[in-house]
């Protein structure tokens, strides 16, 4: 078998391709597979539990403390003087989970009672306030 390196003009060149290289990998291969389906496919019958996976997700009720225009507090729908917020409060805030507090403040209420509000909340223990506003025209 001459592999012609263009001098030689009498020699022909091979031009067939040399199968047993590719015939040896194909047999290597196909040994592998026969080896590695059993595996695959063996496996113990088992009647597995069926169990839900989703999250048991407790929302926390959030709380609307309003202050109108005269200082009035109203706790939800309730109006309540600021000693019985501070109770009320506290009560909330050993809660689990904690609730989320929303404050809405009118318009003209002087923010000094606003402040209270806030101040309350804080001494209270409650970690999530936040305020309620109307979007700007």
């Amino acid at each position: 078998m001459a592999f012609g390196n263009g001098l030689d003009a009498d020699e022909d060149m091979v031009s067939e391709i040399n199968m047993t290289p590719l015939v040896d990998v194909m047999l290597v291969l196909l040994i592998i597979f026969i080896i590695t389906v059993p595996v695959l496919t063996h496996s113990v019958r088992l009647d597995l539990p069926r169990a839900d996976n989703t999250p048991d997700i407790v929302q926390p009720k959030s709380v609307t403390i309003s202050i109108t225009a005269d200082g009035t507090i109203h706790w939800n729908e309730e109006v309540v003087a600021a000693a019985a917020l501070e109770s009320r409060l506290r009560v909330s805030a050993a809660r689990q989970p904690q609730p989320e507090i929303l404050i809405r403040g009118d318009r003209k209420v002087p923010y000094e009672n606003v402040v209270k509000v806030m101040a309350a909340v804080q001494r209270a223990g409650i970690l999530k306030l936040a305020f309620v506003t109307e979007p700007g025209t």
